[in-house]
């Protein structure tokens, strides 16, 4: 067994009396597609912050790729594809001119595996990035997360307001072609019908802590009901109460 790519370990990060993550431990393998689902509120970006560095640990420690992304910030973001729902790109740039930034920045970049993505996402070069769309943007920001194709992809609720057509692309193709790769990808989403779609692995969420966290196929199969299976969103409600679209108290 190789080592997982990230592995999170007793995890507790609080803001102020607030716990957002009480003791939270992950471990996500090589090639898998990792889905993290919950509320809006749940803790899923302040794990992600964690893996990516962003935040250091009160207590239990994060590995990702065996290296401590706190102390080893360099050696962990340059192997990491990332993409949020704010998704803040310099809207004073042309698409072609956020292309040619980028690919400076990223030695592995892939300049014929970037034009591939512009095309497949219908992207304007000469359009400025500020009049593009929200949709448009999206698929801006994971142009530039893919095309110095890394060893694990974040995406933090990528899909969140977006048109339907946008979210086959970012949780469909895309998303399989990397993990076919024997690339890694991370998502946190609370929109658990696409998480159903593509995750080979589910770790649900609720106010700072895991209340399931199983491949996807023994949860499914576990909550069979009469030779039923129920769907995710189901089997989320029947954990937490309330749907993940829900917001969490």
């Amino acid at each position: 067994m190789s080592k997982p790519v990230i592995d999170v370990s007793e995890l507790t990060r609080r803001f102020g009396a607030k716990t957002a993550l009480a003791s939270v431990s992950v471990s996500v393998p090589r090639g898998a597609v990792y889905g993290l689902v919950g509320a809006n509120g749940a803790g899923k970006t302040t794990l992600i912050k964690h893996v990516l560095g962003l935040l250091r640990p009160e207590s239990g420690s994060v590995r990702v790729f065996g290296l401590d992304p706190v102390a080893e910030p360099v050696a962990v973001l340059s192997r990491i594809g990332y993409l949020s729902e704010e998704n803040d790109l310099p809207g004073w740039m042309t698409v072609d001119e956020l292309i040619r930034y980028s690919r400076a920045l990223y030695p592995g970049w892939d300049d014929a595996y970037a034009e591939e993505l512009r095309q497949m996402f219908a992207l304007d070069p000469a359009a400025r990035i500020k009049t593009l769309s929200k949709g448009q943007k999206a698929r801006a920001g994971l142009l530039v997360a893919l095309a110095y194709r890394p060893e694990l992809l974040v995406l933090d609720e990528p899909s969140s307001g977006l048109d339907p057509i946008v979210r086959r692309d970012i949780l469909g193709a895309i998303i399989r072609t990397i993990a076919h790769e024997g690339r890694t990808v991370l998502f946190s989403s609370h929109l658990l019908e696409e998480v159903e779609q593509v995750a080979d692995h589910v770790t649900m969420i609720h106010q700072g802590a895991i209340v399931l966290s199983a491949p996807l196929a023994d949860i499914r199969e576990s909550h069979r009901i009469a030779g039923r299976v129920p769907s995710l969103d189901e089997i989320f409600v029947a954990h937490v109460g309330t749907p993940a679209s829900a917001p969490d108290p």
